[in-house]
Parts: structure tokens; C-alpha cells; sequence
């Protein structure tokens, strides 16, 4: 599947991404920068500049990255939104697989 989320500025980007691939919960990281939101936060209209995180990783390591992003993650109240990978190439599909498998317990 693939996960994004998003941040103020290249720097939260990558320490962010780095966290994520370091701790296996995502085989890879891209970061698209910066992108316009247009959006509602907290009652206002606004718009703004954000460095938007793409991770590729497998449904079962979800609830793991999801977690992770939420206590690293600057923001109290970030975007994680999640849509399955439907189709790919076997051989990338396979390095996605094997690259998110959890460390064994010691």
C-alpha cells in the first residue's frame, strides 16, 4: 500500500522519512516539495506550503507506521491516509515485501 502524509518543511520531511524506512515500516520514502494545500483548519480557510511524504509498505505493517507517524510525526493532528497498491511490477512488489519485514526479536 501506499501511505502520505505531510509536513511543513523539507527538514520535518526527511527526518520524518528517514524514521519511518529506518524502523522498517516502509521499504522507501519519496518527498514532493513543496506543494499548495488549500484546506479548513480549525474553523478558517487557508492555504499553504507542505512537503507531502509518499511511503510504500504492506497492509499488515499499517497499523505499526501509522502509530510511528502519529508519535514522531510535528503536527498534533496530521494527514495519514492510506490506498492500496492494486497492481505492480513482481519484482519491486517482492523487494516492498521483503524490505518491511520486522526485525527479529533478539
Amino acid at each position: 500500500m501506499q501511505v502520505s502524509t505531510a509536513t511543513e518543511n523539507r527538514e520535518a520531511a526527511e527526518k520524518l522519512a528517514r524514521s519511518v524506512v529506518e524502523a522498517r515500516l516502509a521499504a522507501g520514502a519519496q518527498i514532493v516539495g513543496p506543494v499548495v494545500s488549500v484546506f479548513w483548519h480549525l474553523g478558517e480557510f487557508g492555504t499553504g506550503e507542505e512537503w507531502q511524504l509518499l511511503f510504500k509498505t504492506r497492509a499488515d505493517r499499517y497499523p505499526e507506521l501509522e502509530a510511528h507517524l502519529l508519535e514522531h510525526h510535528p503536527w498534533k493532528n496530521p494527514e495519514i491516509v492510506a490506498a492500496p497498491i492494486v497492481a505492480g511490477a513482481d519484482a519491486y512488489l517482492d523487494w516492498v515485501r521483503k524490505t518491511t519485514e520486522p526485525e527479529p526479536s533478539a
